[in-house]
């Protein structure tokens, strides 16, 4: 098959398994786990940030920052189509306590004045502000970079208001790969972040979040409570120590992927999507003279698999797993189901 419903299929290389199979551990609640302890190390310094913690799913790594920046009864900004908002089940609601407050953007990236807006005046009829979620690439948005002036005049109105921001960079190193900004310079615009190493740095398990020292420490009070502390986790931290040094790079060839996806399926009769659009390695696209589930059904039938996001909408995702001539052979089952 060739599976292109997302990044997170993707299987860990050879080097990470020797890597796994050779580990240093430890207890790592005693913090006595060397494997983890270096890659959190790597982790902080790679974002510049004072400190990070290691965790299971990219989810529990925003649930935990929005648990260790807020109160219950507060209020939390986030764009309308974030995965905070989105897929994480309500767990900001249901953890935490807080109330989210949605805002559109435009591609991902709400701007700054309707942030400012949205904060909420001190009024006892009205919850507090207490946090503002972005997220990097934006997923829903079609793997879209959101700019880093975009994210910077946020961070500005943030610290007006003296409210922390929390980046959901689960793709942040495909948005710096993309956009040819450093890493450090997006999360410069952020209070915490959280990265994955399973999506398209492929390692099989785990993220990152990354923040202040002081943060991290009430972080990791939040991880143990939410049962998230782990033992001997070297075994996989050695993985993510190898994605972040051998495939950060690497991303780039995904995003030439999706851009020949994109520019193969432009203009064809059938799809209505904007090929500029395509940042990354996220395509999604509209058919026009068939229902979704025919369109998937079909390329099923072919050896393809995608993601239906919306009633109308399918998501192509590129990735390790997925080669040159994977996407070719995508490109001809596609023309030759809409002819």
């Amino acid at each position: 098959m060739i599976d292109l419903r997302s990044d997170t299929i993707t299987m860990p290389t050879e080097a990470m398994r020797k890597a796994m199979a050779e580990a240093e551990v430890g207890d790592d609640v005693y913090g006595e786990d060397p494997s983890i302890n270096r890659l959190e190390e790597l982790s902080a310094e790679m974002v510049g940030k004072e400190a990070s913690m290691f965790v299971p799913s990219g989810t529990m790594g925003n649930q935990i920052a929005v648990l260790t920046h807020t109160r219950p009864g507060t209020e939390i900004i986030l764009e309308a189509d974030s995965h905070i908002y989105y897929y994480e089940s309500a767990a900001a609601s249901v953890f935490a306590g807080v109330q989210p407050r949605p805002l559109q953007g435009k591609r991902g990236s709400m701007p700054a004045a309707l942030v400012e807006w949205a904060i909420r005046q001190d009024d006892i009829h009205l919850p507090p502000t207490s946090l503002i979620c972005l997220e990097n690439t934006h997923n829903r948005a079609g793997g879209t970079v959101v700019p880093l002036a975009d994210m910077q005049a946020v961070y500005d109105v943030a610290c007006r208001h003296n409210i922390p921001v929390h980046l959901d960079g689960a793709r942040i190193f495909n948005a710096a790969i993309a956009s040819g900004v450093p890493v450090k310079d997006y999360t410069g615009c952020t209070t915490s972040v959280q990265f994955c190493l399973s999506k398209g740095l492929g390692a099989p398990v785990g993220s990152i979040i990354a923040g202040p020292a002081d943060f991290i420490l009430e972080a990791r009070r939040w991880r143990k409570r939410l049962g998230g502390g782990m033992r001997q986790a070297g075994v996989i931290a050695a993985a993510g120590i190898v994605a972040l040094e051998t495939m950060v790079e690497r991303l780039a060839e995904d995003h030439a992927n999706a851009r020949l996806l994109a520019d193969g399926l432009a203009g064809l009769k059938g799809i209505d999507f904007n090929p500029d659009d395509v940042d990354t390695n996220i395509v999604i696209v509209k058919p026009t003279i068939m229902s979704i589930g025919q369109l998937g059904d079909e390329l099923e039938k072919r050896g393809i698999l995608t993601v239906v996001i919306e009633p109308d909408r399918v998501r192509f995702t590129t990735n390790k797993e997925v080669t040159r001539s994977d996407i070719e052979k995508t490109l001809v089952a596609v023309k030759e189901i809409l002819s």
